[in-house]
């Protein structure tokens, strides 16, 4: 696609909508009793010498597949771009909405009693959405300065993968973890630092987007709608700072605070005060450098991920329209139908690259283990290297190629729809 004169100075517009489930609606496991703490779909639309870009985080566990495509599609018709050009991440919350109309479908179709989804009022939250980003993109501020920085996070991620002698999963260390002799293993591989871009108009903050790898969990099944610790403390520095933060959760398929967190409620202000902090420090050691229009731009490329050997198209199928199997057996037989179906037409994942003046930011399908964070950052030691993961939810786990020979839930037939 040729450049064309969008921008003669790089500029930024925010959006911002709630994504609160109504009380009564599907969240990913209950319905909602109430709205702890309001969920958040936002984001930025970036303006340069180049087509828009739009960055958009969402206070849900997943969107997915077909779902994941109209929302996309709906935020770029909004901004009159490309949806290559536009990515769409959900935080991964336990307690808030999944969102994927493929699964839901399949489902209607076959009379599936058991579908976590309120289709409805995901997608008048995309139109909202859209709506948002449409007049963000008309409101946009001139960006003269970006800055990049990262701060460590003190005891919140930990690996949940530990492993025995024999290079197997020996432990599972969940978001919660009781066992005190599972949470005192060391962290393991992790990466302890939250990343964070900030945007000025001279001298002027106007936006931050942060980065940070785990799973943002301390406790859930509460039917009480939030957005869990790293909601909490992206909203602690919003206020804070009176700028706009836009949070997205990195690879962090493999990452928990499990060391940190034994499950009790008290342990979610903790979590959040402890990453609120990790913030504060990486805003505190921003330094400015002057952008151009012409230092924004975008990179996108459809990849095909291998289809994991445990799915069975026909398999799947026969279980799906089996009256007989329980509702949770054919949800689940739909929803990873959904995507080997998809695989099988020939459609792509979309990954893309932000690139803002040094930052490179890639922007990654599915729960991504922490290594492919880890290795970017390696490729690139002359670049700020950021990543957001939980963008398109259909193949779920992607492990790395050794971790599917090691065992463990995250590359089992349950968690993970491609292969090594």
């Amino acid at each position: 696609m040729g450049r064309v004169a969008i921008a003669a100075e790089a500029r930024v517009g925010v959006f911002d909508v709630d994504a609160s489930p109504p009380v009564g609606s599907m969240m990913a496991y209950d319905k909602t009793a109430e709205v702890l703490v309001p969920l958040s779909c936002r984001g930025v639309v970036l303006l340069g010498a180049e087509q828009p870009i739009v960055l958009c985080a969402i206070d849900w566990i997943g969107v997915g597949n077909a779902a994941h495509r109209e929302f996309c599609e709906a935020l770029a018709a909004a901004v009159e771009t490309s949806a290559d050009r536009v990515a769409v991440h959900a935080i991964h919350q336990h307690d808030a909405p999944w969102c994927d109309f493929s699964i839901d479908a399949l489902c209607e179709r076959e009379g599936v009693e058991h579908r976590p989804f309120d289709s409805p009022f995901a997608r008048e939250v995309i139109r909202r959405a859209a709506e948002a980003a449409k007049k963000a993109k008309s409101n946009a501020m001139p960006i003269t300065h970006v800055g990049m920085s990262a701060a460590n996070v003190e005891q919140v991620a930990s690996n949940r993968r530990i492993l025995g002698s024999d290079g197997k999963v020996q432990h599972v260390r969940w978001s919660a973890t009781k066992e005190a002799a599972v949470r005192d293993y060391p962290e393991g591989t992790i990466d302890p630092a939250v990343r964070t871009i900030r945007f000025w108009n001279g001298e002027k903050p106007v936006a931050a987007l942060t980065y940070y790898a785990a799973h943002p969990q301390s406790y859930y099944r509460t039917g009480k709608a939030n957005p869990d610790f790293p909601g909490l403390a992206r909203n602690q520095r919003q206020q804070e700072t009176g700028v706009p933060h836009i949070h997205f959760n990195g690879a962090g398929g493999n990452i928990t605070a499990g060391k940190y967190n034994d499950g009790s409620p008290a342990n979610r202000q903790v979590l959040a005060d402890r990453m609120a902090a990790g913030m504060r420090k990486a805003w505190e050691g921003t330094e400015r450098t002057p952008i151009q229009a012409d230092q924004v731009g975008w990179t996108s490329i459809a990849v095909k991920l291998p289809a994991a050997r445990h799915l069975d198209p026909k398999g799947l199928l026969a279980t799906l329209r089996d009256p007989r199997r329980p509702a949770m057996e054919r949800f689940i037989a739909a929803n990873k139908l959904a995507f080997v179906e998809r695989l099988e037409t020939g459609e792509s994942l979309p990954i893309g690259c932000l690139a803002l003046g040094n930052a490179r930011v890639l922007h990654m399908p599915g729960e991504l283990f922490v290594e492919y964070q880890l290795v970017a950052q390696r490729m690139r030691p002359d670049r700020f290297v950021a990543m957001a993961a939980y963008g398109d939810y259909g193949p779920a786990y992607i492990g790395t190629a050794v971790s599917y020979s090691q065992g463990g839930y995250e590359t089992g037939p349950d968690a993970s729809f491609v292969d090594a």
